[in-house]
């Protein structure tokens, strides 16, 4: 069984993933040029429209992302992506996750989370979390759903600097 990192089936009561198009640019811009959402990620200028243009094509490239929307309103709630996904070790990482300050503490990235683990669930034993160093909001929402931080080393995203992360993984139930 193939591991399709963009379904096109996800989707729960809060949330639904529709697999990220070139066409998305404005609407996910919308939700990210808030510097708040930002403010402690290891890419604190990502609110910016050229940085954040940056991001875009490489959550494209990577033909894993989502453009998250809400069930009910379908307003843009962030985007997340499946990546880097090992076939030999049953492993996938889910993250490059950001959601509009509107939908903090909605139960929204819970719910994405749940759905995006379920499913990977079907086809890998490990997913990991790449969080960065200073993101205690994300460290803290990552822990309250069982994952446990397993190591911590330079990740250097698309076409940015590499930054300190911590490594957190959830193993299958």
């Amino acid at each position: 069984m193939n591991f399709d990192r963009q379904p096109t089936h996800l989707h729960n009561e809060q949330i639904r993933l529709v697999p990220l198009q070139e066409n998305d640019f404005e609407v996910l811009y919308a939700v990210a040029s808030d510097p708040l959402v930002w403010e402690q990620h290891p890419n604190k200028l990502r609110y910016q429209r050229d940085v954040f243009q940056n991001y875009f094509e490489g959550a494209l490239m990577s033909e894993g992302a989502f453009l998250i929307r809400d069930t009910n309103t379908h307003e843009v709630v962030g985007s997340s992506r499946f990546y880097d996904y090992d076939e030999k070790e049953h492993s996938v990482l889910i993250g490059y996750t950001f959601i509009g300050r509107k939908f903090w503490g909605t139960g929204h990235n819970k719910a994405l989370k749940k759905l995006m683990l379920d499913y990977a669930f079907r086809y890998v034993d490990k997913v990991y979390f790449h969080i960065g160093a200073f993101n205690i909001r994300s460290q803290k929402a990552i822990e309250k759903i069982g994952a446990i931080k397993v190591d911590e080393f330079e990740v250097e995203y698309y076409g940015e600097d590499s930054k300190l992360n911590f490594v957190y993984l959830i193993t299958k139930p």
